[in-house]
């Protein structure tokens, strides 16, 4: 009993002390932001890379995530004859909740793996070292351009999933009654309102900026030797999904006290 209290104790102790290293890391980073030189060149080039690897997996995923969910959902509204608030379920739904989620966990295992990965190897291969030598300042250089990349693309991702969503859902709906894509998004954009759409989007920079975030906090502090490369790209993605929960959560519950009052 006594081992297991020890164990809850370090494990406890480790996460708040994570915690507290994540934060100043966050402060150092925001710091970079403002301080020159700003590397727009390679800023541009890892949002590049960002939205380039990541845009076939979203179109894939957000198709079928539409596709599937309006085949889920016509039967219980067919039941009731409720079939023409299809379209507005399906886009509420997506806008709201499911498609920056989804989509931010898509980018948590792609982008923040990667990033984790990457920097990592550059770690252990002591490229970051020779940066600090060279002069050109790591947290500034690799750092800040990838958490700034991720926090400026992801909600870009999300609108095209959103909407990549709300064809998918289309193509369903025509399986089964002749509708016009007209008509189609008329009823779905009606049902839609700024307290859905604002911060719907507003979170969206939160997760892109926690996915950049966390994936460069774990490759920027891997441990020497080549086996935690893999361990700080695995973290990365446990961490920033886990981190994503949790300000969807706060993100709901502030949405909801501003949009009541």
């Amino acid at each position: 009993m006594q081992k297991i209290r020890l164990q809850l104790s370090h494990s406890i102790e480790s996460i708040l002390i994570e915690i507290g290293d994540i934060i100043l890391f966050t402060l150092e980073v925001i710091k970079q932001f403002f301080l020159a030189p700003f590397e727009h060149r390679e800023l541009i080039k890892q949002s590049y890379y960002i939205g380039n690897k990541t845009l076939p997996l979203i179109t894939i995923t957000g198709f079928i995530m539409g596709l599937v969910l309006t085949l889920q959902s016509r039967p219980v509204l067919v039941e009731f004859g409720a079939q023409n608030l299809l379209p507005g379920m399906i886009s509420i739904s997506v806008v709201r909740e499911i498609g920056p989620v989804i989509t931010a966990l898509l980018c948590a295992g792609k982008i923040s793996s990667g990033i984790g990965a990457e920097l990592g190897a550059m770690k252990v291969t002591e490229q970051l070292d020779a940066m600090e030598v060279s002069g050109t300042k790591p947290l500034n250089f690799v750092v800040a351009t990838r958490v700034l990349g991720t926090t400026l693309l992801v909600p870009i991702l999300v609108i095209f999933a959103d909407a990549i969503a709300i064809v998918g859902s289309f193509v369903a709906v025509r399986m089964y009654e002749d509708i016009s894509i007209v008509l189609f998004i008329s009823r779905a954009f009606d049902s839609l309102s700024f307290s859905d759409v604002i911060p719907a989007t507003i979170k969206t920079f939160f997760f892109g900026f926690v996915i950049g975030l966390i994936g460069t906090y774990k490759g920027y502090n891997t441990s020497r030797g080549t086996e935690s490369v893999g361990h700080s790209a695995n973290s990365a993605v446990v961490t920033a999904s886990l981190a994503i929960f949790v300000i969807d959560l706060l993100a709901v519950q502030l949405s909801n006290l501003i949009f009541e009052v």
